[in-house]
């Protein structure tokens, strides 16, 4: 007999869709403990990641969906992040980075610039 009552979340169909497929490597479920100590409160995250390759050699292209489970005092939240917000999260970080590499070498240009220190494109100039 089919329950009715019962419909399958977009995670579930999701997942569904996407594990067994030949074209598709998964990560293991990575479970990170989260404890904030000023309020005393536990979370619990299991996050997998789904990457699914199309295409052949040059031409090929890989989308990531990001599956995220949170489990705290307020429930159990579960979301599938399709790969268009996985591309936006790495490109973010990415930019982050990129930002605080030029950050501390203007930091290190400015320090080796009050020290005296020449740059050494300077120093094969004056040398000729």
């Amino acid at each position: 007999m089919i329950d009715n009552d019962r419909t399958i979340s977009d995670f579930d169909r999701l997942m569904g869709a996407l594990h067994g497929l030949p074209d598709i490597v998964t990560t293991k479920p990575a479970t990170i403990n989260i404890v904030h100590p000023l309020i005393g409160v536990g979370q619990t995250f299991i996050v997998q990641t789904f990457r699914q390759r199309s295409g052949e050699g040059r031409e090929a292209t890989s989308r990531d969906t990001i599956f995220v489970q949170v489990a705290s005092h307020e429930g159990l939240i579960r979301m599938a992040l399709p790969a268009e917000v996985s591309d936006a999260i790495a490109r973010q970080r990415e930019s982050v980075g990129s930002k605080n590499r030029k950050k501390a070498a203007r930091a290190e240009a400015e320090r080796r610039k009050q020290a005296g220190i020449q740059p050494g494109f300077l120093k094969a100039r004056r040398s000729k």
